[in-house]
C-alpha cells in the first residue's frame, strides 16, 4: 500500500491553493469540520480499507492498492477483472 500525490501537478496546485486559502481544509468541502481537515476523514478511512484504490474527495492524493494475479482473475483494489 501507498499514498502519493496526483501526478498531475496542475491539480495539486490548485488543490494545495486551496488548502492555503481555507486553512487546511478540503477545499472541495463547504462544512470547515474537522472530518474536512486535510488529510480528511473519508480518506483516513479509505487507506485503512486493505480492498480500496483511488484517489481522495479532492484528487489530491491516490492510494494504490495491492495487486495480484492468481486463477484467471486479476484483482486490483475493489475491481475484479476476469479472464484477462
Amino acid at each position: 500500500m501507498k499514498v502519493r500525490l496526483n501526478e498531475d501537478k496542475e491539480v495539486v496546485a490548485r488543490i494545495k491553493e486551496g488548502l492555503k486559502r481555507t486553512g487546511g481544509y478540503c477545499p472541495c468541502r463547504l462544512a470547515r469540520t474537522e472530518e474536512n481537515k486535510c488529510m480528511c476523514k473519508e480518506f483516513r478511512e479509505q487507506i485503512a480499507d486493505p480492498d480500496f484504490e483511488g484517489y481522495c474527495h479532492c484528487m489530491l492524493y491516490y492510494k494504490e492498492g495491492s495487486s495480484c494475479v492468481s486463477g484467471g482473475f486479476l484483482r486490483m483494489g475493489r475491481k475484479v477483472v476476469k479472464n484477462f
